[in-house]
């Protein structure tokens, strides 16, 4: 079954009772025994619920995986896989990374004996010397967030496997039209549901996906006994969306071109970051691993001067100045005050990550408006 039709039928069945070809909003707590023990599948909607269930499915389906596992944001879904972590144990991760994600390793698991690396894995051979008895698990991103980074999946995820230790790779960026990191080797897949999966900047949610049955069960275990689920209208919300996720993310990559077009060949832009460009680093590891290039771009204005960056980022009129990313509509962002703030400013810079670097998540409205509205505002430096 190809993708698309994936995206629209995966996971959705009518409804047996009324026919109803969208899956009803289960919105209960509880369900009714005919006996202690003797019940439809269903006891208590914190461990189970017919319309996450229904989404579960289908976000399992789209990443060519057997189980998927939701959650009330991207962050709760990272948090169960630390949770699956010893004291003593380290986790090797990319050191471009969301600010969320470091801030919960750094503030919240160092304190309680998880060790963390944070090293550039744009070259896969690196890895090996990174690598100790106590390493548990590579947490890679790719594209990275922001500066669009791309980690060779495969390799990463053999030279894991060689050495025991898991993969788990946030394909948020990519999404699974783009890119399918099991497909590739990884044995996690996390998503922010809450960005392209959703795509309409009004849920948030994340989700692990892995074709492991041990690592699912633990998961499943994690999730009920710590109970950071999302609600069924929520998952009802990102089932509609994902109806049209192959159709949204085609329009941000061919609006992404027409901007990184742009941006290239505008006198005031000094540099852009987007993985379609063949001056990037890696940019013959996406072409092997990715379908098209997305729609996150970044990019600095020459000079650095972070006064014209922010001025840049107030100007634009169709760009929204907001964090998050992947909906709809298009948004621009200061990373080093907005996302990624929890970094300290030495570790962004070490990163690569100038105060000045303005991110973009392109939408799905007409290129060429988009494209007109950061020419005024660049333009009116």
């Amino acid at each position: 079954m190809k993708f698309g039709t994936k995206a629209v039928h995966a996971g959705v069945e009518p409804d047996p009772s009324t026919g109803a070809i969208m899956t009803p909003i289960f919105q209960t707590s509880t369900y009714v025994q005919a006996a202690p023990g003797d019940h439809k599948g269903y006891e208590y909607a914190r461990t189970q619920n017919p319309t996450r269930d229904a989404l579960q499915s289908a976000l399992a389906a789209l990443e060519n995986a057997k189980y998927a596992s939701c959650f009330s944001s991207g962050m709760a879904a990272a948090d169960v896989i630390i949770k699956t972590l010893n004291p003593g144990d380290e986790v090797i991760s990319v050191n471009d990374l969301y600010g969320g994600t470091y801030r919960m390793f750094t503030k919240v698991y160092a304190r309680f004996g998880v060790k963390f690396r944070f090293v550039d894995l744009s070259n896969a051979e690196d890895l090996k010397k990174y690598i100790t008895p106590a390493t548990k698990l590579i947490w890679v991103e790719t594209p990275t967030n922001p500066l669009l980074n791309i980690v060779d999946i495969q390799a990463i995820s053999a030279i894991a496997k060689a050495s025991g230790i898991l993969t788990l790779v946030d394909n948020t960026f990519a999404t699974p039209y783009l890119q399918n990191p099991l497909d590739q080797g990884a044995d996690i897949v996390m998503h922010s549901i809450t960005k392209y999966l959703a795509g309409h900047s009004d849920v948030v949610m994340g989700c692990l996906i892995t074709n492991s049955q041990a690592l699912h069960e633990q998961i499943r275990f994690l999730q009920n006994s710590c109970g950071a689920v999302p609600g069924p209208q929520d998952c009802f919300l990102v089932l509609r969306g994902i109806k049209t996720l192959h159709l949204r993310v085609r329009q941000h990559c061919i609006n992404g071109k027409a901007v990184v077009d742009f941006l290239k060949n505008h006198p005031k832009v000094e540099k852009v970051y987007w993985p379609g460009l063949t001056t990037h680093v890696n940019h013959e590891v996406a072409k092997r691993q990715m379908r098209d290039f997305g729609g996150m771009i970044s990019f600095t204005l020459k000079g650095d001067n972070i006064d014209e960056a922010l001025k840049v980022l107030s100007g634009t009129h169709l760009f929204a100045l907001a964090e998050s990313l992947g909906g709809v509509e298009s948004l621009i962002g200061h990373p080093a005050t907005m996302t990624h703030a929890s970094i300290p400013k030495e570790e962004r810079e070490k990163a690569g990550l100038k105060d000045t670097l303005i991110r973009l998540s392109i939408g799905v409205e007409d290129p060429e408006d988009l494209v007109a509205d950061l020419k005024q505002a660049i333009d009116a430096l």
